[in-house]
């Protein structure tokens, strides 16, 4: 079975940042995809970033330039810096996988609030 296991996420002030890690195990030839979303109180899920094999990247337009995505695909995680935290930012943030079966994770909390 494949397991992804979230960490780095927490309360931060206005301004602050964080670092979300997701890494993967499991029976996983290779990962096609890899990307974040969040979902906020009374809100839709929806994409924060996502990063191809090889590098190329996508991010909402509310994250562009305070936001990055990378991954380490020996290690085979994921990771993503916010920079600049609103706190419109304040969401559970679940990371997923394409193999190119999809796989979730269980989400982790950032809250941005002074």
């Amino acid at each position: 079975q494949v397991q992804l296991v979230e960490s780095g996420g927490g309360l931060v002030q206005p301004g602050g940042s964080l670092r979300l890690s997701c890494a993967a195990s499991g029976s996983i030839f290779s990962i096609n995809l890899m990307g974040w979303y969040r979902q906020a109180p009374g809100k839709e899920r929806e994409l924060v970033a996502a990063i191809t094999r090889l590098g190329n990247t996508n991010y909402a337009d509310s994250v562009k330039g305070r936001f990055t995505i990378s991954r380490d695909n020996a290690k085979r995680t994921v990771y993503l810096e916010m920079n600049k935290l609103k706190p419109e930012d304040t969401a559970v943030y679940y990371c997923r996988v394409t193999t190119p079966n999809n796989y979730w994770g269980q989400g982790t909390q950032v809250t941005v609030s002074s």
